[in-house]
């Protein structure tokens, strides 16, 4: 009996990570109500084997309801809730439609709207081309499904939120699979209800190291700017090899000459369809701050030198990461290595030419995706590396709001943390001939400090250089910056990678235990500080703390329990990369 209830225990919970569907759960307790009845009755005087042949068949049985009773492929509603009040028809390029407002009335909120034809067939790694119109009425009250991209599973997903978030809640609301496909060109906009004329417009680009993400996640969502009168956007943009993949072939057969940075394309079109469209959502095409977190920050930075953007926003926003370094450390690569793993990429899938690897189902090439999510200088989107242009004096926005949080790395080096064994090697394997400088200024004496040195070098390099370069060039260019550093603990992600997005953007739950008054205290200063930023390039309002504009880049601003101007504390950190990178000031 105690073994029926511990793998009976085991398979409910993996019921509950998989999100499997109600009736798992039922043929589950059926299929061990069944068992328990044979073990009493059919095999009661049974030998040993034929029982233990009972108990691989109870675990047969199980596993078998584990995988056929997954949650169904379900698009995300707009607004949750029961029947959701639908909001007036408006009208934009391509033809009418509605959204649906949140319960309170309070935010209007239209998703799924197409921006581009979908890149398939043909279309697969060609620009994106204008979305075609449609009659009647569309109905904008779903999310579009999320972009190809590597799939771990819900269970993965369930221990993320679990292990890395902290933030798992067991419900029936969830049990379902979200949809995927190549058809993800679509974009969401929250506004302020009711009749809005000339409002701010942020669009966020989010982020998944150009492999995963979607435009859903509720840290992020737009309501919380739309609720103070700003008019959000995000979008779904190709990803890893169907919005990266780099070939010579390609190049040729473009107008443009260009591959390897479709993704950024399709952020660039979707620029261009709010610049077309966004008065007719109360959004003021001429007042368009342009933000984006980890990888969609780095888009940021690097459509902050495209020469295709020029025009389409004023300010900046980026949070945890650029390619603003001489040699940026994620996210982007040489045109030679995009075309290297573009052929390694044909060669794994036995294609001779483009047309065969466009007849690859997308389920299948979604394989390569760890071989092609990389920005590239493509001599169309980007015409040289943001490093180059920015030492020219190019660049899109007149004000930048960027920065890091306390811990970046904490999470990309959960599985890979440093100990005294192995910490001298990671620093020479990494630094070379610089090591000895890294060591000096990081010493360790015991597993613990090595670990906490490896996080704050990780962090350093991967994330915090590439926004020191950035308020250096931004002071180059005489453009305001202002630099957080966001610093604050809390029982979620705290100063983890993304722990600030839910600050800023005004979504902190109001009935979680994972964030106390203190948290919330500080979410409203930084909501603040963000929403003046967008409306005006200047984040400081009444009742703020003052944040000056940087004038010294070894002084930031903290976003913790101090808010106010710190020192920075990577600067001897700094010198070496610059030195191993070869920064020149401008």
């Amino acid at each position: 009996m105690i073994g029926l209830i511990l793998i009976g225990a085991v398979f409910l919970a993996l019921l509950e990570l998989n999100k499997n569907s109600v009736l798992g759960w039922v043929l589950v307790l059926v299929a061990m109500a069944a068992f328990l009845f044979l073990r009493r009755v059919a095999l009661a005087d049974k030998a040993w084997y034929v029982k233990g042949l009972g108990w691989l068949g109870l675990v047969a049985v199980l596993t078998a309801i584990l995988f056929c009773t997954q949650g169904p492929y379900l698009r995300r509603s707009a607004v949750e809730g029961k029947d959701p009040a639908v909001t007036e028809i408006v009208t934009v390029e391509q033809g009418q439609i509605t959204g649906l407002t949140t319960a309170d009335g309070a935010v209007e909120v239209y998703t799924g709207i197409p921006y581009a034809k979908p890149p398939v067939g043909e279309l697969r790694w060609r620009e994106p081309q204008d979305p075609e119109p449609w009659e009647g009425v569309l109905a904008a009250d779903h999310f579009a499904p999320m972009s190809m991209q590597p799939s771990n599973g819900a269970i993965y997903g369930s221990l993320a939120d679990i292990i890395g978030y902290h933030d798992y809640k067991i419900t029936t609301r969830d049990n379902f699979r979200d949809v995927m496909s190549e058809d993800s060109l679509y974009l969401n906009i929250w506004k302020p209800a009711g009749e809005v004329k000339n409002a701010p417009v942020l669009v966020y680009i989010h982020g998944g190291s150009l492999m995963t993400g979607q435009p859903w996640y509720a840290d992020y969502s737009g309501e919380g700017l739309a609720r103070d009168g700003v008019v959000v956007v995000n979008m779904g943009y190709r990803l890893g090899v169907f919005g990266f993949y780099a070939d010579p072939e390609l190049a040729a057969e473009s107008p443009n000459g260009t591959t390897g940075n479709y993704g950024l394309l399709d952020q660039i079109k979707a620029l261009e369809w709010v610049r077309d469209n966004i008065a007719a959502f109360g959004g003021d095409p001429d007042n368009v701050t342009l933000a984006g977190e980890s990888a969609g920050s780095a888009c940021v930075t690097a459509l902050c030198t495209s020469p295709l953007a020029r025009g389409l926003f004023r300010r900046a926003i980026g949070e945890s990461s650029t390619t603003t370094a001489p040699q940026p450390a994620h996210s982007y690569r040489s045109l030679e290595e995009a075309y290297a793993a573009g052929a390694a990429t044909k060669e794994k899938f036995g294609a001779g030419s483009i047309a065969d690897l466009r007849a690859v189902p997308a389920e299948e090439l979604v394989a390569a995706t760890n071989q092609n999510h990389h920005i590239t200088v493509d001599g169309y989107v980007l015409t040289e590396s943001p490093y180059e242009s920015y030492r020219k004096g190019v660049h899109n926005e007149e004000a930048i709001f960027h920065g890091y949080n306390l811990t970046e790395s904490a999470l990309f080096t959960l599985f890979d943390n440093a100990n005294l064994k192995n910490y001298e090697k990671k620093v020479r394997a990494y630094f070379g001939e610089y090591a000895d400088e890294v060591l000096a200024l990081y010493p360790a004496e015991t597993d613990a400090q090595a670990k906490a040195n490896w996080i704050d070098i990780y962090s350093a390099v991967f994330f915090n250089h590439g926004h020191y370069c950035w308020t250096r060039q931004a002071l180059a260019g005489g453009i305001p910056a202002y630099e957080y550093f966001f610093t604050k603990s809390n029982r979620r992600l705290g100063g983890n990678h993304g722990g600030e997005e839910v600050y800023f953007y005004g979504n902190i739950p109001e009935n979680s235990g994972l964030y106390d008054d203190s948290d919330r205290e500080l979410g409203a200063v930084m909501h603040a500080y963000f929403r003046n930023f967008i409306a005006t390039g200047d984040p400081n309002g009444d009742g703020l703390p003052t944040w000056n504009a940087v004038t010294d880049p070894t002084r930031i601003f903290e976003l913790g329990e101090n808010v106010g101007e710190t020192d920075e504390r990577w600067i001897a950190l700094y010198a070496i990369l610059d030195a191993m990178q070869g920064w020149e000031d401008r």
